[in-house]
Order: C-alpha cells, then structure tokens, then sequence
C-alpha cells in the first residue's frame, strides 16, 4: 500500500509538471481528457467492484450533469460554479430517484433500469430540443478557461479530489460493508447491516462525481451533446475503462481511461478502424488479464 501511495504521488506530481516541459497543447488537451474520463471511471468502479452492482448507465448521471449545468448557463445566466452546482446536484438528484427503487430489485434488473434511464434521458433531449439543442448539442456561453494548461489543472484536480474521497471511502468500514453486500447481500444482511441503504449511499456519491465531471466538462468543451456525454457508446469506454484499469481499485480504472483515450488518438488516423482497434485490444487485455492492468502491475511486484 505504501509503494502503491508513493507511485501515485510520482505519477501526479509527473501531470503536474507536464504542461512546464514544453509539451503542445494537443497533448495537454489529451491528459486532460483522461482525468475526466479517469473520474468517471472511479465513480463506476466503486459501484461495480465495490457493492456488486453493475450500472449500465454511467452516461445517464454523466449527461444530467453536463446538460443541468449547460441548461443553468445558457438559459438562466447563472454564474458558472453555480451552473457546476445545479449540475451536479440534478446529477445526484437523478440518481438517487433511480437507485432508491432499481437497488431493491436482484438480479440483472438493476442494471437494465440504467439501461432504459440512458435510453429516456436521450429521446427526451431529442424531444425538448427547443431547450436542450437536440441531436446538434446545447453551446454555453462560459467555458472554464482559453487556457489549455489551466482546463488541465481544473481537471486534474477533480481527478485528484475524486481519488482521495473515494479511495478512503473503499478503504474504510464503509467500504468493507459494500464489498460485503456485493460478494453476499443475503449474509451481509444477517448480519444487520442494510445492504440497500449503503448501495443507494454508493450509487449516491458515484452520481455526484460523474455529474460534478460532467458538467465541469461541458465548460471544458464548450457544448452538451448526446453523443460527448449521453450516448451508450460514452457508457460503454467508462465501463471499458474501469475494468480494464481494474475492478475494485479505485486507482486502476484511471489507467484504463489513460489507455483508451492515448490510444484512441494515436490510432485516430485509422478513422473507424480505430475504434474496433482499440476495442480488440482491450478486450483481448481483460480476457487474458480479467484484473486489469493494475492488477498485472500488482502480480509482477509481488512476484
């Protein structure tokens, strides 16, 4: 665990340090698109690899954050951290109205309810698009910063704030009760812990960083669109990245992003063919290595 923090220390003071050794602001746009996507990752694992229960939605709390906070910006005028607020809440505010019913159900169900939430959120962009911009994207007038450099530190420290909170949070009784439920819920019920109440809590806290994310992303882009953070294809690279990082790691799921996103834009010459590149070796990674790569990492220190 201590090798692990002082790895981590040097491979953040190394982002901190990346914009000062004359790097081109592409890059700088890249890495800081990996702590975003890096955020979303962590908030799913610790629903995932923690309490057990696998969210097929990650897109549906990412997009009310983005399009909350868009909506606060380009309709009321509100100054942006407000608009980042109001953002974040409709994102916790979302998913707690989701998880309280979808978490009493067992099964596959919970996870088809995120489904169909992704699924809704989408045809009602479409639908209220006088509003939302529909399928073309909703432009906010503020962005965090014309600086490239400062949009990666904005970004690099909710990475870092994510981190922190959410790995002492899997790493305290909390935690030990959620991996409990996950592994057992019935066991973990008789021995008088509330298995929901703490997987809404878990859901709870996963919605207010993806959507704290997301809407700190639309100042970043400049836009809310479906297809940059509603679309089940957005889901689906969170949920890639999470598990090829590795499952109930908190950490590994930011190595994921780093993977998909660095290797996404040197293969981006390929067109299309890229993506199904980058899928291929992604999948063929968590097959042969199903505890991602930090676990690889892990195994090869130990041994």
């Amino acid at each position: 665990m201590k090798n692990q923090r002082i790895i981590v220390a040097i491979v953040l003071l190394a982002l901190a340090a990346a914009p000062w050794i004359g790097i081109s602001d592409y890059i700088i746009g890249v890495l800081t698109m990996i702590c975003f996507y890096g955020v979303f990752a962590m908030s799913w694992d610790l629903l995932f690899g923690y309490a057990g229960e696998v969210n097929f939605g990650p897109s549906f709390l990412i997009g009310l954050g983005a399009y909350g906070a868009g909506l606060a910006d380009a309709d009321l005028g509100l100054p942006l951290p407000l608009c980042v607020a109001l953002g974040t809440l409709a994102a916790v505010l979302g998913g707690l109205l989701l998880a309280i019913p979808a978490l009493r159900l067992r099964g596959p169900y919970f996870g088809l309810i995120t489904l169909v939430a992704v699924l809704l959120l989408q045809d009602a962009i479409v639908i209220f698009a006088g509003t939302t911009g529909g399928e073309i994207g909703l432009s906010v007038p503020d962005i965090l910063s014309v600086n490239a450099t400062v949009n990666f530190y904005y970004a690099l420290g909710l990475l870092v704030i994510a981190g922190t909170v959410l790995l002492t949070v899997a790493n305290s009784s909390f935690g030990l009760i959620l991996q409990a439920a996950g592994q057992d819920a019935i066991e973990a019920q008789a021995l008088g812990f509330n298995v929901v109440k703490y997987k809404i809590a878990a859901f709870v806290l996963s919605a207010f960083f993806s959507g704290l994310a997301g809407a700190m992303l639309v100042f970043y882009l400049g836009t809310a669109s479906v297809d940059a953070m509603v679309d089940i294809a957005v889901g689906i690279q969170v949920i890639i990245a999470a598990v090829l990082g590795g499952r109930r790691t908190i950490i590994g799921p930011v190595l994921g992003a780093a993977f998909l996103i660095g290797a996404g834009e040197i293969l981006r010459p390929l067109g299309q063919v890229s993506g199904v590149v980058v899928a291929a070796v992604a999948l063929g990674t968590i097959l042969i290595f199903p505890n991602g790569f930090l676990g690889l990492l892990r195994g090869r220190h130990s041994a």
